[in-house]
């Protein structure tokens, strides 16, 4: 796949990620977080393992299962604190609280990387989180956060902390399809036993199959694997403001789904994320390949 299309496989994973909030808020009526999380990473990983096949192995050093188990780690938390939040979040609120990951991203990739940011991706970051803030509501008076709205803050940590070594770890290893597997395995053991804690019924995993199949198909292995994919060839700041599209595609599925009527605010907030992520395509692969495709015109 041409490097140039990383930026429209994270919008692609974002689309998938904002339409799934839905289900990952109306699974819970059914089957507890661990077990949403064990089920749905349980389905992605069976989804990805016969892709593998078609894959090249990674070379096999020392520092690949260092950094594989690293990023790992930062999915599982991230993922599980996510689905347990939606216990007391809404959707709007959880969608767009995650997405303050657009300004831990870089920070984190300063600290930890020495990245620094150019120019362009510090003005898209900006620019969403002006976005965020506008469609959180946060402009007109939210109230006062619950716990479930710190628990979203504390997932867009560990999002920003995956992001960072994931893309390290891309650049170092590829793979992406067999990395991916790796994080949806590991997080579907670690939620296992206290999903045996929950004790849901067949009859509630029945319950809640359409969405289990939703999130475990699209919003965890196609998501995360585009994802996973795409940070071989984009930064990790450049990634997180193109996949803070996430809370347009949420609020847009709410509209559909649930009826929700957005109000100035958050159409103002959508359209300065929608501004940040044309800059960062603009200034990436995309608008380096639309300059060179004009040049060639132009001669």
């Amino acid at each position: 796949m041409p490097t140039s299309l990383a930026p429209l496989a994270l919008l692609l994973a974002a689309a998938f990620w904002g339409f799934g909030n839905l289900s990952q808020k109306l699974v819970l009526a059914d089957i507890g977080p661990f077990s949403a999380v064990s089920l749905r990473c349980a389905i992605a990983a069976a989804v990805m393992i016969p892709l593998i096949l078609f894959e090249k192995k990674p070379v096999a050093d020392q520092g690949y299962w260092k950094s594989i188990l690293m990023v790992s780690g930062a999915f599982t938390a991230a993922i599980t604190i996510q689905q347990y939040a939606y216990l007391g979040a809404s959707v709007t609120n959880a969608s767009f609280l995650v997405n303050t990951c657009v300004v831990l991203t870089p920070l984190i990739a300063w600290l930890a990387l020495g990245q620094i940011a150019g120019r362009s991706e510090i003005a898209a970051t900006v620019i969403a989180i002006g976005g965020i803030f506008l469609m959180s509501g946060a402009s007109s008076g939210a109230p006062t956060m619950q716990y479930s709205d710190v628990a979203c803050l504390v997932a867009a940590l560990f999002y920003a902390i995956w992001m960072v070594a994931l893309g390290r770890h891309a650049a170092a290893h590829g793979c992406p399809v067999r990395s991916a597997c790796i994080q949806f395995v590991m997080a579907a053991l670690f939620s296992s036993p206290f999903a045996i804690g929950e004790m849901p019924a067949p009859a509630s995993i029945g319950a809640a199959a359409p969405h289990l199949f939703i999130l475990g198909v699209f919003t965890t292995g196609a998501a995360f694997g585009l994802q996973t994919w795409a940070q071989r060839h984009t930064s990790a700041s450049r990634a997180a403001v193109i996949v803070s599209a996430e809370s347009i595609f949420g609020a847009l599925g709410a509209f559909v789904v649930l009826q929700e009527r957005p109000g100035l605010s958050t159409l103002a907030g959508a359209g300065l994320i929608f501004c940040a992520i044309l800059l960062v395509c603009v200034a990436g692969p995309i608008g380096s390949l639309l300059r060179v495709r004009a040049s060639r015109v132009a001669g």
